[in-house]
């Protein structure tokens, strides 16, 4: 199973026009076990109160956007915040860190286009 970041996710829901590699398309598009964390929800929430993000729709649409796109959305456990995450990743974000615990908890790989996370051991490669 595939966890997507932040950035994948404001792609694949077309909120976002990235240039994703081929591989990550694939992978996205080949996957039905896709997920994402309500702490993507969050975070995109709360960018776009803050002005740093621009959506093409209201973000309280998020959630359904994500659905209709067959991605499930994953609670925060208290696991997640827990977990050891092995090498540490090169960043202070609380949101990158929370996304390396849920992988390391439910066994899964975070996809990322995120230099700072792309060479963490929980990334997809």
């Amino acid at each position: 199973m595939i966890l997507l970041d932040t950035h994948i996710l404001l792609s694949v829901l077309g909120q976002v026009d990235l240039s994703l590699p081929p591989a990550i398309l694939n992978c996205v598009k080949s996957k039905a076990n896709a997920r994402i964390s309500v702490a993507t929800i969050w975070e995109i929430a709360i960018k776009y109160r803050l002005g740093k993000l621009k959506l093409t729709v209201p973000v309280e649409q998020l959630q359904d956007l994500a659905n209709d796109q067959n991605i499930t959305i994953l609670p925060v456990r208290v696991e997640h915040t827990l977990a050891q995450i092995g090498l540490e990743p090169i960043t202070n974000d609380p949101f990158d860190r929370l996304l390396l615990g849920v992988c390391a908890v439910e066994g899964m790989k975070l996809l990322t286009i995120d230099k700072a996370l792309a060479s963490h051991p929980l990334a997809w490669r």
